[in-house]
């Protein structure tokens, strides 16, 4: 399955049918998503009945987990796995939240078929800038709050009354108990990139006009549902605990905002523990735990776009460049020694001919792209045989 091309949601439907995947309560969904980070807006895994074909980026990961998400919470509620029907319902509940950004030129090309825009709808939803430059020099590209539509679509197959005004609720509440964990401690510079990284997540609210007074604690508790509440309470260990210590102010701090939400210390205290092992786990591969300068950012960023162009079209560029063998010895050759300038050209020619005959490669005839062929030089001993239309549904 590879979600960043057409048909992948219809893929995703045909996995979970084939393997008959199904939860017997939300705890199980609630952990499962945990596990895989999606809870905590980093996401490190996907569910493990998904097999992807090639190695998956942040964004890709996130775009499966919260369909995965929304899939099995309303298989649940609504004790139903027809996944058509699911189409229509959660494509009707973003359209009554009002988050429809599908352009009329986007319904041109996708068609009316709804599996198609939603693919482009949840596109909307997972990636915080649509330009690939900021995302180059940002490492948080995907929005961190995508839990709370997995929230609010759980109430709203209940209660479809003032969803938007719930969602509303929600954010207000997350982001006031992400700023208070905060006061709490010594800001440093993972702090900093958290906050961004929620404030910059917001869709309902704008942070600079909230108040971060308190105020929000009169909303919590037994007014609202226990997976709110728990959602809150992992977002309040998960923003004291990113920088692996936790302070006796902390600690105090966790367990005042525990009991508000309604959980005993012993609860309180297994939030904890479980934020502790997704960071033992998987720091080392977390976002905004990395502090590399613009320059190293910058060549990891592009290293991942070009690597994923190169393994989404392996199968036409093994057939272009097996036609010139020319192209493939100079290749080869600059692995172990330095190409004169009139070899350089000619790779360079010999490539932009490759790229102009598969449009998904046209960023490397963009003005500048020439930058990129350095490391797509780097990356080709690396290409894979694959299929190319990886949603492709088997009869």
């Amino acid at each position: 399955m590879n979600p960043s091309t057409s048909g992948w949601i219809n893929k995703f439907g045909e996995i979970v049918s084939k393997n008959n995947v199904t939860y017997n309560n939300f705890s199980t969904i609630y952990t499962t998503l945990k596990k895989t980070g999606f809870v905590y807006g980093i996401n490190i895994e996907v569910p493990q009945y998904i097999e992807a074909e090639h190695a998956l980026s942040e964004d890709e990961k996130a775009k499966i987990n919260l369909l995965a998400a929304l899939y099995h919470t309303y298989a649940l509620e609504e004790n139903s796995i027809d996944f058509n029907l699911f189409l229509e319902k959660i494509f009707q509940f973003y359209q009554d939240l009002g988050i429809n950004q599908i352009s009329f030129f986007d319904k041109i090309l996708t068609g009316s078929k709804t599996s198609a825009q939603l693919e482009k709808l949840i596109d909307s939803r997972v990636y915080l800038e649509d330009n690939i430059i900021s995302k180059t020099f940002n490492s948080v590209i995907t929005n961190s709050l995508l839990f709370i539509d997995v929230l609010t679509f759980k109430k709203y197959l209940v209660d479809s009354e003032d969803i938007r005004k719930h969602a509303q609720d929600l954010e207000y509440i997350t982001i006031n108990i992400i700023n208070h964990a905060l006061q709490a401690k010594e800001k440093n510079k993972n702090d900093e990139r958290l906050a961004q990284l929620f404030a910059s997540s917001l869709t309902f609210i704008e942070s600079d006009q909230e108040r971060f007074d308190g105020a929000y604690l009169e909303k919590i508790g037994h007014k609202l549902r226990t997976w709110q509440n728990q959602y809150f309470l992992d977002i309040a260990c998960l923003t004291v605990w990113e920088d692996k210590s936790l302070e006796h102010q902390e600690s105090d701090l966790i367990f005042a905002i525990g009991r508000n939400l309604g959980f005993q210390d012993d609860q309180i205290t297994h939030s904890l523990k479980e934020i502790t092992a997704f960071f033992d786990i998987n720091a080392a591969v977390i976002p905004f735990l990395k502090d590399n300068n613009l320059a190293v950012q910058f060549y990891d960023s592009m290293s991942k776009i070009v690597n994923k162009l190169i393994v989404r079209n392996s199968k036409r560029l093994q057939k272009e460049l097996s036609e010139s063998k020319e192209l493939v010895a100079l290749i080869s050759k600059s692995t172990v020694k330095d190409l004169s300038e009139e070899e350089k050209k000619k790779i360079q020619h010999q490539l932009i001919d490759i790229f102009k005959s598969i449009p998904s490669l046209a960023i490397f005839i963009l003005p500048g792209g020439a930058v990129l062929l350095p490391i797509f030089i780097k990356l080709i001993p690396k290409l894979l045989p694959s299929s190319f239309d990886d949603n492709r549904i088997e009869n």
